[in-house]
């Protein structure tokens, strides 16, 4: 199949292909995401075919982890700031 025709072949099938990041430690687990109901295990570092749903699922958990990650490093910085201070 070429490219265009198994782009449209997914789009008609209403999934996504994620990919998620692997490495030797903390990451290295599948990942568990329920969507009404439905569960899914995705495996990490392969490209994996999911419903667009569990794809939604995945990005907002990313966003999550990226604001609270700069929040925590802001509390970080402040709190050296409030310690240089004393």
């Amino acid at each position: 199949m070429t490219e265009a025709v198994q782009e449209n072949a997914q789009a008609e099938k209403d999934t996504e292909i994620v990919h998620l990041f692997k490495d030797g430690h903390r990451y290295s687990e599948p990942v568990f995401v329920g969507v009404n109901g439905e569960t899914y295990l995705i495996q990490r570092g392969v490209d994996v075919e999911v419903p667009k749903a569990i794809a939604e699922v995945l990005r907002h958990s990313e966003e999550m982890d990226n604001a609270a990650a700069e929040k925590i490093a802001a509390a970080e910085a402040a709190a050296v700031q409030q310690a240089q201070r004393v």
